[in-house]
């Protein structure tokens, strides 16, 4: 019986590499090709270290695209998949609502490793949530943190009802309502709709509170609140 022999061991060395490149094109052209990459318009901003106020201008642009559904959908490709699996520089923090109809990704339009989203009821804080955002403030160097509320908030309601009543609530929900509760009491006798009041005033007692923990000295705080209907986000003065 012939003994089994290597096709390349009775090659010289530049044909061994020859045969073998070949042998791996055609393993490749045997696989699927991935989904190619989708052209996308111009970034508005450089990658890249960014300033505060480059970053909001970043998030400005970006709200505007999707309110009018113009969206660009960036960095969603493979070559971005790749840069960011090494290493990670989203260029704002946003603290937002857990509502299904806010995820800040979406509403900002970026994409993969853009933005640093930390998401709870009503933007309630506790130390996980306080802890996450000093992560991205002092580890990751975010120079924008967007406490961001929204129109029709469920968490909003459910305080503003455990003011009007008194009424307990059970469970873990109390904690959220705890933290929200404050802004309900203080928005009570404003004119207009008591749980828009309520998110405008939740919004900015959170921004205060990150305002003035030294923990988060290095970033600008800034509020916000993004409208279901529109799509749109206004930014508070800050």
């Amino acid at each position: 019986m012939t003994p089994l022999t290597n096709p390349l061991s009775s090659t010289t060395p530049g044909r061994r590499a020859v045969l073998a490149l070949s042998a791996a094109a055609a393993v490749t052209a045997s696989i699927p090709a991935a989904r190619a990459a989708t052209p996308q318009a111009p970034r508005s901003r450089p990658d890249g270290p960014l300033t505060a106020a480059r970053a909001l201008a970043e998030l400005r642009a970006g709200n505007a695209r999707f309110a009018a559904l113009r969206q660009i959908h960036p960095h969603e490709d493979a070559a971005r998949r790749a840069a960011v699996a090494v290493s990670q520089h989203p260029f704002a923090l946003v603290l937002g609502c857990v509502d299904s109809r806010v995820p800040p990704e979406l509403v900002f339009d970026q994409g993969l490793g853009d933005l640093l989203a930390i998401r709870s009821a009503g933007q309630a804080l506790d130390e996980a949530v306080l802890g996450s955002i000093q992560f991205g403030v002092e580890e990751l160097g975010v120079p924008l943190v967007l406490v961001l509320g929204h129109e029709r908030c469920g968490a909003a309601t459910a305080a503003v009802e455990y003011v009007r009543t008194g009424k307990p609530v059970e469970g873990h929900l109390a904690r959220i309502i705890e933290e929200i509760a404050p802004a309900a009491r203080a928005a009570r006798d404003l004119p207009g709709d008591w749980v828009e009041n309520t998110v405008r005033a939740n919004v900015a007692r959170i921004r205060r509170r990150l305002a003035q923990d030294e923990a988060f000295d290095k970033a600008r705080i800034v509020g916000a609140r993004f409208d279901l209907d529109t799509g749109k986000v206004a930014f508070h003065p800050s």
